[in-house]
């Protein structure tokens, strides 16, 4: 397998989620994601669709909302959940930057990721590596392994996960059949609560967007629990932000 060229090891995980598909037919991400994992030694693997959306106010304003694609463990849809709800990782990383987030070690990586390392290993993540989903210049999400181990990938896993991310990428244009590509937030249905009670606590503070989402941020940090949950709290108002506390 080491000396297949790129163009053959292309050919062979093609033929290979064909297969699969014979065996289980359902989304192309979804089986690139189950095939991550018996291709790269790696524990677990989730897909995620990422788009920027404008603040509720109507302004320049954006955040990041994400929606989970599909993930192969539990391990995997709580470290997407994670990066959400605290605003950093390698998955938003690999969005903005383009390129591939490869850490071998995320235990040695609290400086750069003070909020999601911690929390990153105690689900049981001790490697991540993430790899933009984009055509040209658009970035459409990020492709997320996890191993339980620390330990980087082999030359030739690298290069199939980079495969594996363009195969990816092509069963996300397919399930965006109709959808503009900068428009990705109707596959995020979980997180577009987000986005309202981003807009809520905005009113209820009196501060901007980004702040408003900061403050959703920490409180759900804080408290152990989802941004999704706590969007969900304050949209049904069961939650109110106050300038002297988190909520109540």
């Amino acid at each position: 397998m080491e000396g297949l060229t790129v163009r053959n090891r292309r050919q062979r995980l093609l033929d290979l989620l064909a297969a699969d598909r014979v065996v289980k037919p359902g989304s192309v991400v979804g089986l690139v994601c189950e095939r991550c994992v018996r291709e790269l030694s790696v524990s677990g693997a989730g897909a995620t669709v990422l788009s920027h959306l404008p603040g509720p106010d109507g302004q320049n304003e954006e955040y990041p909302t994400r929606g989970l694609v599909h993930a192969t463990d539990t391990v995997s849809a709580g470290l997407e959940d994670l990066q959400l709800t605290v605003g950093e990782g390698p998955c938003l990383d690999a969005f903005a930057s383009g390129g591939p987030v490869l850490i071998a070690d995320l235990a040695a990586e609290r400086t750069r990721w003070p909020a999601f390392t911690p929390a990153a290993c105690e689900l049981g993540a001790a490697a991540v590596f993430s790899f933009p989903l984009q055509i040209g210049v658009v970035r459409l999400g990020s492709l997320d392994l996890y191993r339980d181990a620390p330990g980087p990938l082999t030359r030739t896993e690298l290069t199939d996960a980079l495969i594996l991310s363009d195969l990816a990428t092509q069963g996300v244009v397919a399930d965006l059949d109709g959808h503009s590509t900068q428009d990705v937030s109707w596959l995020a249905n979980s997180h577009v609560q987000v986005h309202q009670a981003a807009g809520m606590v905005q009113v209820q503070l009196e501060v901007s967007t980004e702040m408003a989402l900061l403050r959703m941020r920490g409180y759900a940090f804080t408290h152990e629990v989802t941004l999704a949950e706590v969007a969900r709290q304050v949209v049904a108002r069961s939650l109110r932000f106050t300038h002297d506390m988190d909520g109540r």
